[in-house]
């Protein structure tokens, strides 16, 4: 087999197209496998260190605003893009690939549109409810438009061939029980709470949590894992300023970066976070009640649409964060954590919402494709 992955910007395109690659090197050691990113991304770092063979284009998204700085910039993106196209043509025609598989991000454009000029069956995967532009440009094109969520369909325009896959899921997220995972951090019967805001943090979502950590410092009530990110650096000075002794409160584990996010998933009875594609999979799949806090600050608000997704099954509660106050963070995680009832029923909701076995699922697919693909061929 040889593949062709694209997908940028932003690590929810990047990790379902690792976790791909990973899953088809695993069934197939001998596979051929390209990542085609772009020039710059966080793709050019990530996917050499996961080990596969790594390409780059020049691409940049468009400018929404009207105005004379945006004009130029736009000029720019529409000779990128082409030129981008060609040399992805080249990489392409170069590699023969048998598949070529987009995962969102302006990167995905050029790529696919190039292996399909090139007659290259091309598959998508749409990680979100609301799918992304990108994706839904090139959804008339492509073999198989593979959804992590249902709702997604409604959404796209024309005649597409959709299959629900959901979002390939780390197999350590997967393997991780609450009893283990409760016994290696060291933590007793009480609730616990994990929360976060991404790696780089997010300010609102520290500072609405600030007061039920320090009152935990105080009372004992939860047991917090809560990683502040790289720009939430003053957020042990605030927990300190609110009375909270973060030597002395070891029911307190208040960190920047969760490195065995795994663990500490498996570990929890409620999850507060925004709300990420791949966030909100690996919740349903270890069938956590969360309490989501959308990012505004995404492209179609899709955020806010992953969470609708959950809040509509019982399986989560939702705060927009223009809504979003210490007390009423405090007040939902009361709700939850205080509830065994409510607590049970929201974490079978989310169990129920999850998909397990989407790397399999994706790679049938694959297979099923290039099979067409071959009798097409056979046909002509």
């Amino acid at each position: 087999m040889r593949l062709i992955l694209a997908g940028g910007g932003t690590a929810g395109h990047i990790n379902p197209a690792l976790a791909i690659a990973g899953y088809v090197r695993e069934q197939q050691p001998d596979a051929e496998i390209l990542y085609i990113g772009n020039k710059g991304g966080m793709e050019e770092r990530l996917v050499p260190q996961a080990g596969f063979a790594f390409k780059s284009v020049s691409v940049q998204g468009f400018r929404r605003k009207i105005s004379f700085k945006a004009m130029k910039e736009n000029i720019v993106t529409i000779h990128k893009a082409v030129s981008a196209a060609k040399e992805a043509e080249k990489l392409i025609a170069a590699f023969k690939p048998d598949v070529c598989i987009g995962t969102g991000g302006y990167v995905s454009g050029p790529v696919l549109k190039a292996g399909a000029k090139l007659g290259i069956p091309i598959l998508i995967h749409e990680q979100n409810a609301y799918p992304g532009i990108t994706n839904k440009m090139l959804a008339g094109k492509a073999a198989r438009v593979m959804l992590a969520m249902p709702a997604a369909r409604e959404h796209f325009k024309g005649h597409c061939r959709f299959v629900d896959t959901g979002n390939p899921v780390r197999g350590e997220i997967l393997r991780q029980n609450k009893v283990s995972a409760r016994k290696q951090l060291g933590l007793d019967s009480r609730p616990v709470i994990l929360s976060f805001g991404g790696s780089l943090g997010a300010d609102n979502i520290n500072k609405a949590l600030a007061d039920v950590i320090a009152r935990s410092a105080a009372d004992g009530r939860y047991q917090h894992i809560h990683a502040y990110g790289q720009y939430g650096k003053w957020f042990p000075d605030l927990l300190r300023e609110k009375g909270a002794d973060l030597q002395k409160a070891d029911n307190l584990d208040i960190r920047e970066y969760i490195h065995d996010m795994p663990v500490c998933l498996a570990a929890a009875d409620v999850v507060v976070a925004r709300a990420g594609a791949m966030t909100l999979s690996e919740i349903q799949v270890q069938g956590k009640p969360s309490i989501l806090i959308p990012s505004p600050n995404v492209a179609e608000n899709h955020q806010y649409h992953n969470a609708m997704a959950l809040v509509r099954n019982r399986a989560a509660l939702m705060i927009e964060e223009k809504d979003l106050t210490p007390e009423k963070l405090t007040d939902a995680i009361d709700s939850l954590a205080g509830d065994r009832a409510k607590l049970e029923e929201y974490a079978r909701n989310a169990k129920k919402m999850a998909i397990c076995n989407a790397s399999e699922r994706i790679y049938a697919i694959i297979q099923e494709v290039m099979a067409e693909h071959q009798q097409g061929r056979n046909d002509g």
